[in-house]
């Protein structure tokens, strides 16, 4: 199973250092049933970009909370055992859980099939957005209009061979 864990630029140099995504258990996202009866498609690659997406807006909130981190949403895709991935059912009609997955243990480096990242040229945007994300969530609209802005732009896709490119 593919599943799309958020994370920041430091959270992927620990990574790296480490030789894996942790610590357990880690939040992530993938095609649930939830996610593919909300979202009415059969298209996988639909679905995997709308699971990346919403991992993306995980990073985003994990940004708000990590003002020292670069302003690039970050996010890695891994491929697990399906039986390494649990989801909680009873949460299928709550919006905001579509696509969450939680995996148990951490997850070696080397399973990554890629990292996505924002370009440079987002990080002016990111910010405003991660800035704006505690007033979005307080029902403030114009500050939710600034945050879903940041999905105007598409996070790039680098070769596990790259990751230490990324970080420099």
């Amino acid at each position: 199973m593919r599943v799309y864990i958020p994370t920041t630029l430091p959270g992927l140099a620990e990574a790296l250092k480490a030789g894996e995504l942790g610590p357990a258990p880690l939040d992530a996202f993938a095609v649930t049933p939830a996610l593919r009866e909300w979202y009415v498609s059969d298209d996988i690659e639909e679905l995997e970009y709308t699971a990346l997406t919403r991992a993306a807006q995980a990073s985003l909130r994990q940004l708000a909370l990590r003002p020292d981190a670069p302003r690039r949403r970050v996010v890695v895709a891994v491929d697990v055992a399906d039986s390494a991935v649990s989801y909680d059912p009873s949460r299928s009609l709550d919006p905001t859980a579509l696509g969450e997955v939680r995996l148990a243990d951490v997850v070696p480096l080397a399973k990554a099939a890629a990292v996505h990242a924002d370009a440079d040229d987002a990080q002016a945007d990111i910010a405003t957005a991660a800035d704006a994300l505690g007033a979005a969530d307080a029902g403030d609209d114009d500050a939710r209009f600034v945050v879903d802005g940041a999905e105007d732009h598409e996070l790039l896709w680098y070769a596990t061979q790259e990751i230490q490119g990324l970080l420099e």
